[in-house]
This record gives C-alpha cells, structure tokens and sequence, in this order.
C-alpha cells in the first residue's frame, strides 16, 4: 500500500501544466468523541504543496509532517502523517476529490491508513 503512496506522489504533479502551484503550511486539529465521551486530538503541523492544470479543472495537493496524538487519559506522542488528494471537474457545477493519508503508530502500534473520497455540486 505504501508503494501506491509513492507512486501517486510521483504522479500528481504531472496533472498537467500547473496554472498554480505552490507550497503552503497546514495545522489541523482533529478531535473525536464517541457519544459525549471525548476520546481525544491529534494535530497536524504539516508542510504541503499544491497545484491545478492550466484549465483550472484538476488539482491536487501533498503535504505531511509531525501530528501530535493526545488521547484523553493518556500520554501524547508524536507521529509521522501525511495526505495526497486530488479534485477533477466533472462538469461545470460537479466536482469530484478524493484523499489518502497515513499516520504512523503511536508507541510501537500499527500504521494508521485512511481514505475520503466524494462529489461536490456547487450553486
């Protein structure tokens, strides 16, 4: 699964001709709660890069670095994360994305994976 990492990252930038591109900073916190019960934050403080082609009709973004994990009751510790994702135009008022992203275990545990994938209709 990893190597399908690499192999998109190699690949966004080649989306087309970039119209725009550049490199950003991103800090999220994301927090969960199971009911009312919080169950804790991780925060990202990552570096990116984006871009769309030259119609303006894809784009695509990569960006990771440090995510800090607080778990309610317990120890934070501090992972590696990262994000590839990318939009196409399906028409002038639709649009569809998708992302994938992984995380580091914290304290020895597995990798995190996970995907997001949608549409958009815009007004």
């Amino acid at each position: 699964m990893i190597k399908s990492v690499f192999a998109a990252l190699a690949a966004a930038p080649l989306f087309a001709g970039a119209a725009f591109a550049g490199p950003y900073v991103n800090v999220e916190a994301n927090s969960g709660f199971t009911g009312d019960d919080y169950t804790g934050t991780a925060t990202d403080f990552h570096v990116g890069y984006e871009g769309t082609n030259e119609a303006g009709t894809a784009g695509y973004y990569i960006q990771g670095g440090p995510s800090l994990v607080t778990p309610d009751g317990a120890e934070s510790d501090t992972v590696f994360s990262a994000k590839v994702g990318g939009s196409v135009a399906a028409t002038d008022n639709l649009s569809v994305y998708g992302e994938f992203s992984v995380a580091t275990g914290a304290n020895g545990a597995d990798n995190g994976y996970g995907t997001k994938a949608g549409v958009k209709y815009s007004f």
